[in-house]
């Protein structure tokens, strides 16, 4: 019969791709990895937008995973909100930030997480009208035909002028720039829980979600309460 520890695994098959138990981690850059993954953890926990966290891994899966955090919406959900962005690039930047602290240095392993920290705050300046400079207008870079289609990417143009484009890009800086300020005053304030969570993962190698509230609850009780407002079915995300 299927157990729930299967359906667990199939799971983390599918998010993260199979574990790579023959790839050899030296211990400095597992370390790394617990603290880059704690970082994540911490900031999804305390920030208010969040999906609550489901699972941490130092496993390493996948073609380059050296570790994940998986989050779980409570809901489903079909529009995001801007402060709901805002949360989610703050969670993308809680393992560099982590790095920055301990460590006073920055590893590779956040390359991923940056790149899709410059798409949502792209696209909400661009796309969604999010910008508080810019106001609310979109920017397209494709031009549309005489039905109001766009045209394909080769006959993209540039439609805007260079002042607009380095003021886009001077926004996208500005949200990301805030975000990550944010979340290195966050973790410097819950630093004795980022260490708890860092050493039991470099312990345990995985963490399940109602683990990390306990350390929590334990090392920062006013904060990271979203799976416990999640089990009473009163949070958002």
């Amino acid at each position: 019969s299927v157990t729930l520890d299967d359906i667990d695994r199939a799971t983390d098959r599918i998010v993260a791709g199979l574990e790579k138990k023959n790839r050899l981690i030296n211990e400095d850059e597992k370390r790394i990895v617990a603290y880059h993954e704690a970082g994540h953890a911490l900031v999804a926990q305390c920030v208010e937008h969040a999906d609550p966290v489901h699972k941490i891994s130092i496993i390493p899966r996948g073609i380059g995973a050296l570790g994940y955090t998986q989050q779980l919406p409570t809901e489903d959900r079909y529009l995001l909100t801007r402060a709901e962005l805002v949360d989610r690039i703050a969670v993308l930047l809680g393992g560099r930030v982590a790095e920055e602290i301990v460590f006073g240095e920055i590893s590779t392993g956040a390359q991923n997480d940056l790149s899709r920290v410059t798409d949502i705050a792209r696209s909400m300046v661009i796309e969604y009208g999010m910008s508080e400079a810019l106001g609310p207008l979109t920017y397209e870079n494709r031009a549309r035909n005489m039905l109001g289609f766009r045209q394909p990417a080769d006959f993209e143009q540039a439609q805007h002028s260079d002042g607009t484009r380095q003021e886009i890009d001077r926004e996208v800086r500005r949200i990301v720039d805030k975000a990550h300020d944010r979340v290195r005053d966050l973790l410097n304030r819950e630093r004795k829980a980022l260490d708890a969570v860092a050493e039991r993962l470099l312990e345990k190698e995985v963490i399940e979600g109602e683990e990390l509230v306990e350390i929590l609850e334990q090392h920062a009780p006013k904060r990271g309460r979203k799976q416990r407002r999640a089990k009473a079915g009163t949070g958002r995300s």
